[in-house]
C-alpha cells in the first residue's frame, strides 16, 4: 500500500515504495524511501565501475608491466650506448695524445740529430774557413742558391754567423709564438659544427718542417761558401803550379802523394764506408784543394822569385856582354844592381847558406841553397854577415853592398842556379809577379 502527501510549494512529491516481507506467521514490512534508492543504485554503480577498472587492471596488467619495462630496457640501452660512445670518445682521445707525443718524441730527437750534425759540421767548417782566410781567399755574399760558385768570390767574414743561425733559429721557432696561420678562421668544410683545432702533433710538424726548411737554407748558404772556396783555392793553386810546372819543380804535395802511392804495405779488415754525406764530402774537397794549395805556396814561398833590389837600377842583365877588363864578349851569368855603399843586402827567398866567403871574380859572395836544385848567389859584398849552415829568411841581412873582386863598382851580382846552371833571374822575378796575385 502507498501513500503520498502534497507540497504546497513544490506540488505532489515522489511516492514512497512499501516493501513486505512475509516469513511464516510473520510479516514485515520497509518502508523504501527515494533517497534510499538512489543511494542503493550509486553504490551498486561504483561497486560495478570498481569491479571493472579491477578486472581491466588484472587482464592489462601483463601488458602494462611489459611496456614499463620494454621502456626502461630502451633507456637503459640509450644510456650504455652514449656511456659506450663516451668511452670510445676518451680512449680515442687518449690513442691520439699519446700518438701525437710519440710524434713530438720523435720529432724532437729529429732536431736534435740536425743540431748535432749542425754543431760538427761547425767544427770542421769552422777550421776550414780559418786556414781559407788565412791562406787569404775572401770575397762576396753568394746573391743566389743557383748562381754558379765560380762566378763569386767567397766571403768568409760571416762564416760562424751563419753556422750559428742554425741553432739559433731552432730555438727561436721552439720558443716563439707557434699558433697556426689560420687560427683565426678556422676550416669547418669536414664539420661545419665543430672547428678544427691545432693539435699537438699538427703542431710539431709544423715546427719541424719549418726548423728543417730553415737548417737547408743555412746548409746551402754554406756549401756555395764552400764550393767557391773550393773552386778559388784549385784556381790558386793551378794557376802557382802552372808557373812551377814552366821551372820543372814538383810539388811537395805531388811528391807525397807518389811516395804514397809507391807504398804497398797496408791492409786491414773491412769496414762499410759511413753514410754519404754532400756537404761532408764537400768540406774534404775543401780540405783537399786548401791542402794543395798550401802545399803549393809553400813550394813557390821557398824559390826565389822575389826583386833582391826593388826600385834599384840595372846596369848590366843577363847574357852575353863585352867584359869591362877584357873587352871582349863573355857571358854576364847574372844580373847586376847599382846600389850604395854599405847598404843592406837581403836574401830573395829562404833557405840554407852554403857558402860564404872570397870566391874568385865574385869577391865576397853568398850562395843559399833554397831546395829544389834552385840556388842563389850575391856577389861583390864589402862584408858577409853569415856563415856557411845558417838558415836565412826573406828578411835577415845577409851582406853590406860593395865592389870586391871583378867590380868596376859598387853594385849587387846577383845569379839564380838550378841544377848548377846559371837561368836568367829576370824569368823568376816575372814569375813572381804573377804568383804575388795567388800569395798572401
Amino acid at each position: 500500500m502507498t501513500s503520498g502527501h502534497h507540497s504546497r510549494v513544490f506540488g505532489k512529491g515522489a511516492q514512497e515504495h512499501v516493501l513486505i516481507l512475509a516469513s511464516g506467521d510473520k510479516v514485515r514490512h520497509m518502508t523504501v524511501k527515494p533517497w534510499m534508492a538512489a543511494l542503493a543504485f550509486c553504490f551498486v554503480g561504483v561497486f560495478s565501475i570498481g569491479y571493472l577498472l579491477a578486472t581491466s587492471y588484472l587482464v592489462l596488467r601483463d601488458d602494462l608491466i611489459g611496456a614499463t619495462m620494454a621502456r626502461q630496457a630502451r633507456m637503459q640501452h640509450d644510456y650504455e650506448d652514449r656511456i659506450a660512445a663516451l668511452r670510445a670518445q676518451v680512449d680515442r682521445i687518449t690513442s691520439r695524445q699519446l700518438l701525437d707525443q710519440q710524434v713530438v718524441e720523435d720529432k724532437v730527437d729529429k732536431l736534435m740529430e740536425q743540431q748535432m750534425a749542425l754543431t760538427s759540421r761547425h767544427g770542421k767548417l769552422d777550421s776550414l774557413l780559418d786556414r781559407a782566410e788565412s791562406s787569404g781567399l775572401t770575397g762576396k755574399e753568394v746573391p743566389a742558391a743557383n748562381v754558379p760558385a765560380q762566378a763569386y768570390v767567397p766571403d768568409i767574414k760571416d762564416k760562424r754567423a751563419s753556422l750559428s743561425g742554425g741553432a739559433q733559429a731552432i730555438d727561436r721557432l721552439l720558443a716563439g709564438d707557434n699558433k697556426p696561420a689560420d687560427a683565426g678562421a678556422p676550416d669547418n668544410s669536414t664539420l661545419a659544427y665543430v672547428p678544427s683545432e691545432e693539435t699537438l702533433g699538427d703542431r710539431a710538424d709544423r715546427i719541424f718542417s719549418k726548423v728543417t726548411l730553415s737548417l737547408k737554407n743555412v746548409e746551402q748558404v754554406q756549401r756555395s761558401r764552400v764550393d767557391q772556396l773550393t773552386s778559388d783555392a784549385g784556381n790558386a793553386a793551378d794557376a802557382i803550379e802552372g808557373v812551377l810546372d814552366r821551372f820543372h819543380i814538383p810539388v811537395q804535395s805531388e811528391r807525397v802523394a807518389a811516395k804514397e802511392n809507391e807504398d804497398s804495405a797496408v791492409g786491414g779488415p773491412y769496414v762499410e764506408p759511413e753514410s754519404n754525406d754532400d756537404f761532408n764530402s764537400s768540406l774534404i774537397q775543401l780540405d783537399g784543394a786548401l791542402t794543395r794549395l798550401e802545399a803549393v805556396r809553400s813550394t813557390a814561398a821557398s824559390l826565389p822569385f822575389r826583386n833582391p833590389a826593388v826600385g834599384k837600377e840595372v846596369t848590366s842583365p843577363f847574357g852575353n856582354r863585352r867584359d869591362p877588363f877584357l873587352g871582349r864578349l863573355a857571358l854576364h851569368s847574372g844580373i847586376d844592381f847599382r846600389f850604395s855603399p854599405g847598404e843592406r843586402i837581403r836574401p830573395t827567398a829562404p833557405g840554407k847558406v852554403i857558402s860564404a866567403g872570397w870566391t874568385g871574380g865574385y869577391g865576397n859572395m853568398v850562395e843559399v841553397d833554397h831546395g829544389n836544385g834552385i840556388s842563389t848567389r850575391y856577389g861583390h859584398m864589402s862584408e858577409i854577415l853569415v856563415k856557411v849552415g845558417d838558415t836565412v829568411g826573406r828578411n835577415d841581412v845577409i851582406g853590406l853592398a860593395g865592389s870586391t873582386g871583378r867590380s868596376t863598382g859598387t853594385h849587387l851580382h846577383y845569379e839564380v842556379r838550378q841544377d848548377g846552371r846559371a837561368i836568367d833571374p829576370i824569368y823568376f822575378m816575372n814569375a813572381g809577379l804573377k804568383l804575388a796575385t795567388y800569395m798572401k
